[in-house]
């Protein structure tokens, strides 16, 4: 079973299960959820966002789509 699969069958019981149920696995998750919630960027990691950002909207860097990157991903292009 790919983890596709698993993460449907898990949502859709998820959304028709009591919630009683609900409780008991968001406990059992709480700690790796809130973990989760945890990642912040750093100021140096904020400072070089805004610089590719400035950048980009300068021209200066090169860009591309959400169509061309997913491309270059999958060795489409």
């Amino acid at each position: 079973m790919t983890t596709t699969s698993i993460r449907k069958k898990l949502h859709d019981y998820i959304a028709d299960t009591d919630d009683s149920k609900v409780k008991g696995m968001y406990l059992l998750l709480k700690t790796e959820i809130e973990k989760k919630d945890d990642f912040k960027l750093s100021e140096r990691h904020i400072e070089i966002l805004n610089q590719e950002r400035a950048a980009h909207l300068k021209g200066v860097s090169k860009s591309y789509t959400q169509a061309e990157a997913r491309q270059l991903m999958t060795g489409k292009k």
